[in-house]
C-alpha cells in the first residue's frame, strides 16, 4: 500500500489498474516521433510499453484521511459500466478496487466525502454500483463534492451525445440527494479545497491540501503524462477546450514549480506523486517514492 504525508493528512493510493492502452500519437496529436525519440531513456518501461509503444496509463484513486473526515478523490473505472470505447473497461466485474480500499483499512460506509475533478468515465466510475439492477451510490454516506459547472457541462455533453456515463455515473447520486454542486474555488476547510483547473473539460479542478506548512495538490487530467511537463503545449485528445487546456497547464506548471508542492497525478506512471521543476524553458516533473 503507497502512503504519503501531507503533514498529519495521510494519503493512500487506491489503484485499479494500469496497462497500455493507446500509442503517444493517438492520445497526443502534437508529439513527434523525433521528440519522443530524445526521451524514450527514461519512458521506458515504465511510461511506455517496450513491447507495444503504448503508454502505460494508471487508473487509480486517492483515500485522504484527515484529522476530521475520510475522503475519497476520484472513482477510477468501476464495474459493470458501459464505455464502448474501452473493452477491458466495459461491464467489468472485478474486485480489485474495493478490495484495495479495505485493505487500507476503510469501508465504503466509512467515506465522508467524494471529491470529483472531472466527470469523465474513469473519475466516476465507482461513484456507483449495481445493485439489483439499480445504480445506488457505492459510498451511501458520503457527500459528492461537484463543481456546478461539471455538473451542467456533464448534463448537456451527455444528452447530446447519448452517452451512458452521466447516467450511470452521475444522475444516480444526483438523484439520491448525495450530491453537492459547488463553485471551482470551494473551500471543504483550512486544509482541502478545490482550484479551477479548466481546459479538459469546463469544470475540472484540481484538489488542493496543506497541514503544517506542507502542500499538496491533486492535478486530476489537467495533465496526463509527464511530457506535457516538458511540452506544456501538447494537448490530450479529448481536451474540450485546447487552448484553455493549454493557458491552464502553462500556469499550474509556474504554480507549481521549485516550490516543494507535491502533485498527485492521475495518469502518471507509478508512482505518480512527485515535484516540478524548471527545466529550460519548461519544466519537469520528479518522482516522489513513497517512504
Amino acid at each position: 500500500m503507497d502512503d504519503w504525508r501531507i503533514g498529519n493528512i495521510r494519503v493512500t493510493r487506491i489503484l485499479e489498474m494500469c496497462d497500455p492502452l493507446r500509442t503517444p500519437s493517438e492520445w497526443f496529436p502534437d508529439c513527434t516521433d523525433e521528440a519522443l525519440a530524445q526521451h524514450l531513456h527514461w519512458l521506458k518501461p515504465r511510461s511506455i510499453s517496450p513491447a507495444t509503444g503504448r503508454i502505460i496509463l494508471p487508473i487509480q484513486s486517492f483515500l485522504v484521511r484527515t484529522g476530521h473526515h475520510t475522503i475519497l478523490v476520484d472513482g477510477c473505472v468501476g464495474n459493470d459500466k458501459t464505455i464502448a470505447d474501452f473493452p477491458h473497461w466495459h461491464r467489468r466485474n472485478d474486485g480489485t478496487f474495493l478490495e484495495r480500499l479495505a485493505s487500507a483499512g476503510v469501508a465504503p460506509e466509512q467515506i465522508d466525502y467524494v471529491l470529483c475533478t472531472h466527470l469523465h468515465v474513469d473519475h466516476c466510475g465507482w461513484n456507483t454500483r449495481l445493485v439489483d439492477g439499480r445504480w445506488v451510490p457505492t459510498f451511501p454516506n458520503a457527500r459528492y463534492i461537484m463543481a456546478r459547472r461539471e455538473l451542467e457541462a456533464a448534463q448537456t455533453a451527455y444528452a447530446d451525445a447519448d452517452q451512458p456515463t452521466y447516467q450511470e455515473n452521475v444522475l444516480p447520486i444526483v438523484e439520491a440527494g448525495r450530491a453537492v454542486l459547488v463553485d471551482m474555488d470551494y473551500e471543504l476547510n483550512d486544509e482541502v479545497w478545490l482550484e479551477p483547473t479548466p481546459g479538459h473539460t469546463p469544470g475540472h479542478v484540481a484538489i488542493g491540501l496543506r497541514s503544517q506548512g506542507i502542500g499538496a495538490v491533486f492535478s486530476g487530467d489537467l495533465m496526463h503524462w509527464p511530457m506535457q511537463c516538458i511540452y506544456p503545449d501538447w494537448n490530450f485528445r479529448y481536451d474540450t477546450d485546447p487552448d484553455q487546456a493549454r493557458r491552464t497547464r502553462w500556469a499550474f506548471l509556474e504554480a507549481c514549480s521549485d516550490n516543494g508542492r507535491i502533485v498527485m497525478t492521475s495518469h502518471f506512471p507509478l508512482p505518480s506523486v512527485g515535484t516540478i521543476s524548471r527545466r529550460h524553458s519548461s519544466f519537469r516533473f520528479v518522482d516522489h517514492q513513497p517512504p
